[in-house]
């Protein structure tokens, strides 16, 4: 049987980088609104783990997001597919990602793709041009994570 899996990348905001990557790929972000306030009222957790942003309420230093097509459990808010979750770490980005996302535009579309990306706040970093291997250009989100768009 195959595994399910998340994506899982260190941010210094969680709830940001999530905004910025559902905009990329026109993903959701995950409500834990539900779960929080089950947690909440059954003592489990206090109101110091809890952090609200754009009217949500979620686990302080966490926030996720999935592709709108996929099955999410209704009670957690919680992704069963196509998933990345974000957690805060106390430390900057300092070396180049060892693992990245490529971003594939339509036939025709990457330099729309990456207008789109420029205006969400990420950073073009290179352009590279292999002939037939491909054509892209090396960007950066918001916090410095490199990835690439096709």
């Amino acid at each position: 049987m195959a595994l399910h899996w998340k994506l899982v990348i260190d941010s210094r905001n969680a709830a940001a980088l999530a905004d910025f990557w559902a905009a990329a790929l026109e993903y959701e972000v995950e409500d834990a609104s539900v779960l929080v306030g089950r947690l909440l009222a059954a003592g489990q957790i206090g109101a110091d783990a809890v952090v609200e942003h754009r009217g949500r309420r979620n686990l302080r230093g966490y926030a996720a997001v999935r592709h709108p097509d996929d099955p999410f459990d209704e009670v957690s808010g919680v992704g069963r597919g196509r998933r990345l979750l974000f957690q805060e770490v106390p430390e900057e980005k300092t070396v180049k990602n060892r693992l990245h996302l490529d971003l594939h535009s339509e036939p025709g579309g990457r330099d729309a793709l990456v207008d789109r990306l420029e205006a969400l706040g990420a950073t073009r970093v290179r352009e590279v041009d292999e002939g037939p291997a491909g054509h892209w250009w090396l960007m950066r989100d918001p916090e410095g994570n490199e990835f690439c768009a096709n």
